[in-house]
This record gives structure tokens, sequence and C-alpha cells, in this order.
């Protein structure tokens, strides 16, 4: 609502296998700093390795 740009990215995830993220807010039309810390996060801790042990009906 503000403009300002923003991501939210997946980092861990909880015991029951939740994804547990952070929200990244940047400055008004800085989007490139944002871009960039996303990477290097996504460098640091890799998402696409993880695969969640949540099933459908699992309660």
């Amino acid at each position: 609502m503000s403009g300002h740009p923003s991501v939210s990215l997946p980092l861990v995830q909880s015991a029951d296998g939740l994804p547990i993220g952070l929200q990244i807010v940047g400055r008004f039309g800085d989007e490139a700093t944002l871009v960039r810390i996303s990477r290097d996060l996504e460098e640091a801790c890799p998402w696409r390795r993880r695969h969640p042990s949540l099933r459908a009906g699992r309660n």
C-alpha cells in the first residue's frame, strides 16, 4: 500500500515442516537492493532442495 518494494522469502522450516519466512521492505524505487539481498539469502539458505512434509488431510 505504501508503494515500497518488498519481498517475502521462505528461509527455514518448523519442526512440522511449515515454512518460516522473512519479509524485507526496501526504499522506494530500490528494487535492485532487494533482488541482491534475496539472491544472497537464497545462496546461504537454499529453499529449492526442501520438500514440505505436509500432506493433504494431515492434521
